[in-house]
């Protein structure tokens, strides 16, 4: 046994460092799918509550209904297996209801951003094929404007007071409607509304198709470096092994929770990004844990509220969002004594917020390292460890890395090189982009990162750079190719140029370095188009004019010189 974990460890040195308990590899052969995984959970948990939102409770045993109706409405539509069917909401209930009904039925799920712009909407749906969409009412005009150029034929219409019951749920939405005017007006004939699917579907059975770990979960859409947003192929195998991974690392802290007390998970990242995805619901789903759903995590004093009603155990955020709530005037109102992971990804987490959360919850910020080809977790710092370190952690179980040099090659020991990842939860490919596909996966299965780090001599890696010109905004990739295609349509502009910058409340912000082809383009001209074409965090922070833009002798334009000179 120790020969064995010697040689381990020699082919993997980050090994040692893993703390008492957690496993080198996980067996991802214990389900044949995701389905497998969520009904073992309803059986088993079945009393317990999952979702927690706006003070009402919802089982597993009500998800386990709910869905199997949802997934026979959508059977009843006549869509075939593999078909892929997009959401479109903020955290609410209807949320995990609809991953598991998609699922069950032997569809894909496109997860989506509600706050996308027509244009980058249009985009993920012609380019997924997403015959049907489950959306949130408040951004139902968005999809209006761009249906028609849609394969979508389907739509199911949510409102956030869908599963709250009669009176509380008519309440909500009359407030969300009428006082917050949250719900622009909109036209989808044809759009059937949630709850009617549900009594639809519970009129038949959900067929039970044959899913197998090879089979396609999720379209996980991703920027290009072409500019052009990209879906990774998340397998069933993929998010099942990242579940097992991640349960496995979280173990250590977890394990001190009192016997037979259920783990409860704040949901405050929005589930359709991929770590709240698989770290809040998939992750909650096999645990047995309860996840308190936030469908606004920039409204602080509601998210203190909410969790000042609740023992919190496991705390996944971003940078902006620790720092954001330790620094408000609320934070006391809630009891952090019985946190034991502080789950820190998605972006940078500052040294300075890490002292400060340490300070005032007694529990670290344990950073992570993710993408969404890596469905997402690669590596963490162990969630026992006391301090910060600063670093992005080791691989976790299962997982390999290495450095790589411009060619292709393992850079020497102690040299920085582009982090290159190995692992079951490493995606099948870009959905229908073979040629992107070849530019990130090396023949012997590694998927490269565009991140430059280092590794030290226990297995830490470090990010140093980054290799791509992404812009990393609050856990968000910003592509410049994107915005800088977007603005060159707009009348008056010559040239542009996007490039990130520090900010201290994002990590970082969008830069954007303008030559005029019209003296007449103002600042405020490019920030209407800005705001009618690209989501929040996509839009610049930033808007400089100038008369040229620094280029190489062929005229490509240097953006380098451009964040050298922020």
């Amino acid at each position: 046994m120790n020969a064995m974990m010697n040689a381990q460890e020699i082919d993997r040195p980050w090994l040692k460092s893993y703390p008492a308990g957690v496993p080198a590899d996980v067996d991802i052969s214990q389900y044949p799918s995701l389905v497998a995984l969520m009904e073992e959970s309803f059986q088993k948990h079945k009393d317990r509550v999952a979702y927690s939102f706006m003070g009402k409770e919802i089982t597993f045993a009500q998800t386990d209904s709910l869905s199997l109706a949802f997934g026979a409405y959508l059977q009843g539509l006549g869509l075939a297996k593999g078909d892929r069917v997009a959401i479109m909401m903020p955290n609410v209930p209807q949320y995990p209801v609809a991953v598991a009904a998609i699922l069950r039925a032997g569809y894909v799920v496109v997860n989506v951003n509600p706050l996308y712009t027509p244009r980058e909407l249009e985009h993920q749906l012609k380019d997924s094929g997403a015959k049907a969409i489950v959306i949130v009412e408040n951004f139902a005009f968005t999809l209006e404007q761009c249906l028609p150029s849609t394969p979508v034929r389907h739509i199911v219409l949510c409102a956030m007071g869908d599963q709250l019951g009669m009176l509380k749920g008519a309440l909500v939405n009359y407030v969300v409607r009428n006082v917050k005017k949250m719900v622009p007006p909109f036209n989808l004939p044809g759009a059937v509304r949630f709850n009617d699917a549900l009594s639809l579907g519970a009129r038949s059975e959900l067929k039970r198709p044959d899913i197998k770990p090879d089979d396609i979960a999720v379209l996980q859409y991703t920027g290009g470096t072409t500019g052009v947003s990209k879906g990774a192929v998340l397998l069933h195998r993929n998010v099942i092994a990242n579940v097992l991974q991640s349960e496995a690392w979280n173990g250590p802290a977890m394990a001190s929770l009192g016997g037979g007390e259920q783990p409860t998970y704040v949901c405050a990242l929005p589930l359709y990004h991929i770590f709240a995805f698989t770290v809040n619901m998939m992750l909650g789903m096999r645990t047995g844990g309860k996840n308190i759903l936030i469908p606004n995590p920039r409204d602080l004093p509601a998210v203190l509220k909410e969790l000042s009603k609740h023992k919190v155990h496991s705390f996944p955020a971003v940078n902006t969002l620790f720092n954001g709530l330790a620094n408000h005037p609320d934070f006391n109102t809630v009891d952090w004594s019985h946190l034991k992971i502080s789950l820190g990804g998605g972006m940078a987490v500052q040294s300075a917020v890490a002292k400060l959360w340490l300070q005032k919850t007694g529990c670290p910020i344990c950073e992570g390292y993710g993408l969404s080809e890596t469905s997402p977790s690669a590596s963490c710092n162990p969630t026992n460890s006391k301090t910060f370190t600063g670093t992005i952690g080791v691989p976790i179980p299962g997982t390999w890395f290495k450095l790589l040099d411009d060619d292709g090659r393992e850079v020497p020991p102690g040299q920085p090189g582009e982090i290159a990842i190995k692992g079951p939860q490493v995606m099948a490919g870009y959905w229908q982009r073979p040629d992107e596909t070849d530019k990130v996966m090396t023949p012997d299965g590694y998927f490269k990162s565009g991140d430059v780090g280092i590794v030290d001599d226990n297995g830490f890696y470090k990010i140093i750079d980054r290799k791509k010109d992404m812009v990393l905004v609050s856990g968000f990739n910003v592509y410049p190719n994107e915005i800088e295609e977007v603005v060159a349509q707009l009348d008056g502009v010559m040239e542009c140029a996007c490039v990130g910058m520090v900010d201290d409340r994002t990590g970082e912000a969008v830069k954007l370095v303008i030559v005029k082809k019209n003296p007449e383009l103002t600042e405020a001209d490019v920030r209407a188009f800005c705001k009618q074409n690209l989501t929040a965090y996509k839009q610049p922070k930033v808007v400089e004019f100038r008369t040229e833009l620094p280029k190489t002798p062929v005229g490509k334009i240097l953006r380098r010189e451009l964040r050298d000179k922020r």
